[in-house]
């Protein structure tokens, strides 16, 4: 049986940079449009000695998920941990969240493991900023990359659901991989995400923010 090919000038569509072909909302004919499940960037920030870094635009029902990537972030003071917090006023960031963390880890040396359950590192029922990258050195070679996920940001109905994975580089040389979830304990619209340090200045590193079709 021979294949049959379609020219593509006899498709009645535009095409369009890094997007697909799909059929459209009557399923009888094609338009271009974005793949369900793709990335959308939709903000970058680098931080250079900063106190917080904060995202209050671009949050907002046009997506049910967000994805925030962090790249090579590395703290000013050593042993520190990368945090997070919602706002739902755009100026206060204080929303209560409960939470959950654990963690596994290795050291350069091959002389040590661990994998446990952190407590130190989760919240019940907390307004403070929440744990999501642990125990950074900050020797010049030393970081933290990882992502944070939130869903329906935009929900008066529902809580707000986080989940987060990191990987760590300590001031001891181990990797220590954390994984953190729970939910902003809040009906209200959250508006914004800003990320700091427990300790000191971001000293550098890139977020970059996506809504997830």
């Amino acid at each position: 049986m021979a294949l049959s090919k379609v020219d593509y000038n006899s498709l009645n569509v535009t095409a369009a940079a890094s997007k697909a072909l799909k059929w459209n909302s009557s399923a009888d004919g094609f338009e271009t449009g974005d793949v369900g499940g793709s990335l959308v960037l939709l903000e970058t920030q680098t931080a250079s000695s900063s106190a917080t870094i904060s995202f209050t635009s671009n949050i907002d029902s046009t997506y049910d998920e967000y994805v925030f990537k962090f790249y090579d972030i590395h703290p000013a003071t050593d042993e520190t941990y990368l945090s997070f917090n919602f706002t739902i006023d755009g100026t206060n960031w204080n929303v209560t969240k409960t939470s959950t963390a654990f963690r596994a880890d290795h050291n350069e040396s091959d002389s040590g493991t661990n994998f446990e359950y952190w407590a130190s590192q989760d919240l019940a029922q907390g307004t403070g900023f929440q744990s999501i990258g642990f125990a950074m050195g900050n020797d010049n070679d030393q970081a933290t990359s990882g992502e944070l996920k939130i869903y329906a940001p935009s929900s008066t109905t529902f809580v707000k659901h986080f989940v987060a994975v990191s990987n760590n580089i300590h001031a001891s040389d181990i990797t220590l991989q954390g994984f953190v979830a729970g939910y902003g304990n809040t009906t209200s619209a959250a508006t914004g995400v800003q990320f700091k340090m427990n300790s000191g200045n971001i000293d550098a590193g890139t977020f970059k923010l996506y809504g997830v079709t």
